[in-house]
């Protein structure tokens, strides 16, 4: 009797088992998202940072100004001296017309002289004064045009070197780039940051992905913009189920990740494939989930 209800034990765990090998998933993975890491533009000291780690973020909103006095300060000065080169350019400018009216009124007078001098009312010493008059106002209005270049590009410089002080003062204010979730936070107010420095990471957490690794045998079985299946932990004996559409799948193979199942199936070639699955906030990153195909 003994015997016989081993038997039955025995049958019941391989029936057990069978029962489970019909319901295995396809793939199996954990959850991640596409993280973006904010750093700084600028060097200076934090004036304010007023975030948290999970604290969701609005595209375009103000997370940060490092410090930017002695940026400000830098372009008010070459605001003045470009105002003092304008100044100056003005006052070229006013010299060539005053020269220029003057060369008018000669040549007008240049004019009359030659209409005497055909009719023998005036002699060829006037004719010559007035164009030696009018030659002169030529080298006058040349000389002060040669002074009014390098004017004019030093104001031009000064246009630029302000326009870049103003871009360095932009980047002065952190702007969040995208909707997300704040996963680390790497720095506080009141610190001083160099260019270059990691200030927060952010993640749109709403839509994420499931990175799981299949055969090349199950390659045939799958294409991009697929509907799956993805089955996660609820409790200890139920699943809970999302909808999921293939999104990547890579073209190149490569070894099973360590921590995929047993040693003998991490010596297989597979190819990763990237689910996207919408968030219902249950979903973390890091999480382990199945898929069906």
């Amino acid at each position: 009797m003994k015997r016989l209800y081993g038997f039955i034990a025995l049958a019941a765990v391989l029936l057990a088992a069978c029962s489970g090998n019909n319901k295995k998933s396809d793939a199996y993975g954990t959850f991640e998202s596409t993280e973006v890491t904010i750093s700084s533009e600028s060097a200076g000291k934090l004036i304010f940072f007023n975030i948290d780690e999970g604290q969701e973020l609005k595209k375009g909103d103000t997370i940060a100004l490092i410090d930017t006095i002695q940026l400000a300060l830098k372009r008010d000065a070459l605001i003045a001296q470009k105002k003092a080169a304008s100044n100056k350019a003005d006052y070229i400018t006013s010299q060539i017309k005053v020269l220029e009216e003057q060369k008018k009124n000669s040549l007008v007078e240049k004019d009359r002289i030659e209409k005497l001098y055909i009719d023998g009312a005036a002699t060829s010493q006037q004719l010559d004064n007035i164009n030696g008059v009018i030659a002169v106002y030529d080298k006058q209005i040349s000389s002060i045009e040669t002074q009014h270049a390098p004017v004019l590009n030093e104001v031009d410089a000064y246009n630029k070197q302000i326009a870049q002080l103003n871009d360095q003062i932009k980047r002065s204010y952190i702007i969040n780039p995208e909707d997300g979730t704040v996963l680390t936070k790497y720095s506080e107010a009141n610190e001083v940051v160099v260019q270059g420095k990691a200030l927060y990471k952010i993640a749109d957490l709403r839509n994420i992905y499931l990175r799981v690794y299949v055969s090349g045998a199950q390659l045939s079985q799958i294409k991009l913009g697929q509907k799956v299946k993805i089955l996660v932990d609820k409790n200890e004996k139920e699943n809970k189920e999302y909808e999921g559409t293939i999104g990547w799948i890579s073209s190149s193979a490569e070894f099973t990740p360590k921590i995929i199942q047993t040693k003998e199936e991490r010596v297989n070639l597979v190819y990763a494939v990237k689910v996207k699955v919408k968030n219902d906030g249950t979903l973390k990153i890091g999480m382990p989930g199945e898929v069906l195909f």
